[in-house]
């Protein structure tokens, strides 16, 4: 029987439930052998007491009857005699009754012996009574004496004699009883005590058992307690049962087993707290290099801006120049036609001016020369960039278009002052056509006017456009040196939060789980990337503004 599907009340109802029937059971066989050994012990009293008092009337009849027998040889009255007849047939009758009494009671051998003998000596007295009674109704009194007192009186003694053994007997059988009873009394107490002893070796089994039963459990549930507390959670056992313990044991095991889920659960995170904490320390690291090798590309950039814009302005300034020229040239173009008469020094001012325009052209054909090496060296320090210089590259090739076609205008340019030249030079022998010729050179001049007010604009339009870029690649570098803070404070605290992580894994290592542990997850937590990327993004973000920014400006405007 499993006493564990059992609840500990109804143990314990059941235990005392045990005991209480052994202490009734003892009591009701200490009364029941108590009542009949006083039943066993009254009846042979009573039988014994009996047997004596039937022994006594016996006795008395047998003496009382001899008395009267012994009296009758002394009375010479009839009467008298036929009184002490009837008494010794009284007494006779007495004796008879009390003997068949005492026999009705149960006789023994030797009782039964003794009985047989009394009763053949008083059969042996019948006839010499008789005998005697004659004697004395013949009066012959003294031959009545003789009968009695020889033949009568012997057998009457030996009747006492047999009798008083047979009240000696009962005597003794009582006092047999009496130790019979005390005998009995100490088996019963002997029975009972021994009864009591296997009672109580079978109570004290019970109550063993039945303590088992509910100490065991319970140091069951006091180790896994311990165990707990010790941090071993691997215990995992199932409590059988339906008791109150069982329902604690189960519990513990509910614990133990969320125990084990929450520290699973904390150490997994610990351990990827840690490999996170280490992935972003690296990879800040890394960040870190970048954006010191970034801060130096950008000062290199911010460098060549600096001399794109000394030349940018510079362009600017002799295309100022050259549309003055340009409009003194037209204003005289326009003067030499209206003074046709005055050809000759209009001419000679239009080759003056003719040798100072090619004088600014070759200055504007250094620039455009120029402007194509800076383009090149951006294109070159672009390239050195990567993938942040794509922009710059860009802004190069834009320039170096620029250039390009400055140079086409100024030989386009180069050439049409040649042609003017000529035009000069056959104007003195061609004086008839001057006029057609100073339509030709003022349509030319207002053309070159045209252009070169296109290149006034272009070069002020970059120049803004290349200080703007200047601003933007300052803020860049501005943003650059805060990043840079900012990658130190968060390696600082990448740091602190991984000695955190480590200070929590030894914490959760107390608890033993029983389990393979495996490696931590060599995986690039999705907080570094997103420093990384998000630095990157910004930092792009700025360089892409500013390409476009220098794109826009740089942009040659079509005739």
């Amino acid at each position: 029987m499993n006493l564990r599907h059992l609840r500990i009340g109804t143990r314990l109802a059941i235990g005392f439930s045990v005991i209480l029937a052994s202490l009734v059971l003892i009591l009701v066989v200490d009364n029941v052998l108590s009542s009949r050994n006083r039943q066993q012990m009254s009846q042979g009293l009573a039988a014994a007491k009996a047997k004596s008092t039937l022994a006594a009337s016996m006795k008395t009849a047998l003496l009382e009857g001899g008395i009267a027998i012994r009296n009758i040889g002394l009375q010479s009255d009839l009467s008298e005699l036929e009184k002490q007849k009837v008494l010794v047939k009284n007494q006779r009758t007495r004796f008879l009754e009390s003997r068949d009494k005492f026999t009705a009671l149960g006789v023994s051998a030797d009782e039964q012996k003794i009985l047989q003998t009394v009763t053949d000596l008083d059969t042996q007295v019948d006839a010499p009574t008789k005998e005697a009674f004659k004697m004395l109704l013949s009066f012959n009194g003294e031959e009545a004496v003789k009968v009695i007192a020889t033949q009568i009186d012997p057998l009457q003694q030996k009747s006492l004699l047999e009798i008083n053994r047979l009240v000696e007997i009962q005597d003794q059988a009582a006092d047999a009883l009496s130790i019979v009873a005390e005998t009995s009394g100490k088996r019963l107490t002997l029975v009972l005590f021994t009864f009591g002893g296997v009672i109580v070796l079978l109570g004290a089994a019970f109550s063993l058992f039945m303590t088992r039963s509910i100490t065991t459990p319970l140091q069951e549930a006091v180790q896994i307690a311990q165990q707990v507390a010790a941090g071993e959670l691997s215990h995992h056992q199932i409590a059988e049962g339906s008791d109150e313990i069982s329902e604690l044991l189960n519990a513990l095991k509910d614990m133990n087993d969320n125990l084990f889920r929450i520290v699973s659960e904390v150490r997994q995170g610990t351990d990827a707290i840690a490999t996170a904490s280490g992935e972003i320390s690296t990879g800040n690291t890394d960040l870190s290099s970048r954006t010191e090798t970034q801060a130096g590309a950008i000062e290199e950039t911010a460098s060549s801006m600096e001399q794109i814009t000394a030349t940018v302005r510079q362009n600017a300034d002799n295309a100022k120049q050259a549309n003055t020229l340009v409009t003194s040239a037209s204003q005289f173009a326009i003067k030499g036609g209206e003074e046709v008469g005055k050809v000759v020094d209009t001419m000679n001012s239009i080759k003056e001016s003719s040798r100072k325009i090619v004088d600014i052209i070759s200055v504007i054909d250094g620039i455009a020369f120029q402007t194509n090496i800076l383009a090149l060296n951006a294109a070159v320090e672009a390239a050195r960039a990567g993938e942040q210089g794509r922009g710059f590259a860009v802004v190069a090739s834009e320039v170096r278009n620029l250039a390009q076609r400055s140079a086409s205008a100024a030989k386009e340019i180069k050439t049409l002052i040649g042609d003017s030249v000529e035009k000069v030079d056959a104007g003195g022998k061609l004086v008839d056509a001057a006029g057609q010729t100073m339509d030709e050179i003022v349509t030319s001049v207002r053309h070159v006017a045209d252009i070169m007010a296109e290149i006034t604009a272009a070069g002020q339009e970059q120049s803004a456009g290349i200080e703007e870029v200047n601003r933007a690649i300052t803020q860049m570098d501005e943003m650059t040196q805060q990043n840079a803070a900012l990658v130190e404070q968060a390696a600082a605290a990448a740091e602190s939060m991984e000695e955190q992580a480590g200070s929590l894994a030894r914490v959760v290592s107390a608890f033993k789980l029983n389990q393979a542990q495996g490696t931590r997850p060599a995986i690039r937590t999705a907080a570094a990337q997103r420093v990384s990327h998000a630095t990157s993004q910004a930092q792009q973000g700025v360089l892409s503004g500013a390409a476009g920014k220098l794109v826009k400006v740089l942009g040659f405007h079509k005739d």
